[in-house]
């Protein structure tokens, strides 16, 4: 059984395209659409801390949503993942992103919004989602729980599954498969990079891409 950091070591020298093409292969679920970099910020790979938002239905004060989450969180393999958020309003912002950075917390992805964002940026926290406002989530949106399974852009989320986010979005892997997708996608990037090589070295772009190149990787990953 591999540690927690050679798991987390092997998934950040990869990336989300791998990630997602192994998925494919495995015909598992995991790749999102839509959650990208809310400033330019550095990849982040971890495992899922999970938080459910919801509307506010009353006017009772309420401790502020994900702050909870936050402050239990006592390792620094953590990735927020942050469903239930609402087109035009926050659930993230600069006063959270302070705090979870001083939590060790590796960054956040939330299906939803941030505000703030300059001041997740100036501290180097990292932001992925869907968009920025800067409309606040204060008496709109309440946390309704966390460390259950989520719905985030389409996919299940679990506690604890692996997260890795780039330029190019999110993917999320589930935590009974990490070690198969790790090994096909280094499998997959290896190929990859000789499939590059031998465009730039003259082959055929159109012999170099056919499917049955593809094929081949399949191959490889039932043997």
């Amino acid at each position: 059984m591999m540690s927690q950091s050679t798991i987390l070591d092997r998934l950040a020298a990869i990336d989300t395209n791998t990630v997602s093409d192994a998925l494919d292969f495995l015909r598992l679920p995991g790749a999102t659409f839509g959650l990208r970099p809310l400033w330019d910020c550095p990849k982040i790979v971890g495992r899922a801390s999970t938080v459910q938002l919801g509307p506010k239905t009353d006017a009772a004060p309420t401790v502020h949503l994900i702050s909870p989450v936050i402050a239990e969180i006592d390792s620094n393999d953590r990735v927020l993942v942050i469903a239930g958020g609402v087109d035009g309003i926050s659930c993230w912002g600069d006063i959270l992103a302070n705090a979870a950075q001083m939590k060790g917390i590796r960054g956040s992805v939330i299906d939803g919004m941030s505000r703030d964002i300059d001041g997740s940026a100036s501290i180097d926290y990292p932001v992925y989602g869907r968009g920025v406002t800067m409309i606040s989530a204060r008496n709109r949106v309440i946390q309704l729980s966390s460390g259950q399974a989520i719905q985030v852009a389409g996919v299940t989320v679990h506690e604890n599954d692996y997260v890795i986010a780039d330029n190019c979005g999110t993917v999320f892997v589930p935590a009974a498969h990490i070690e198969e997708v790790l090994d096909l996608a280094e499998r997959i990037a290896r190929r990859q990079d000789g499939m590059v090589q031998a465009v730039r070295s003259g082959r055929s772009v159109e012999e170099v891409m056919h499917d049955k190149e593809f094929e081949a990787i399949k191959v490889g990953a039932a043997q």
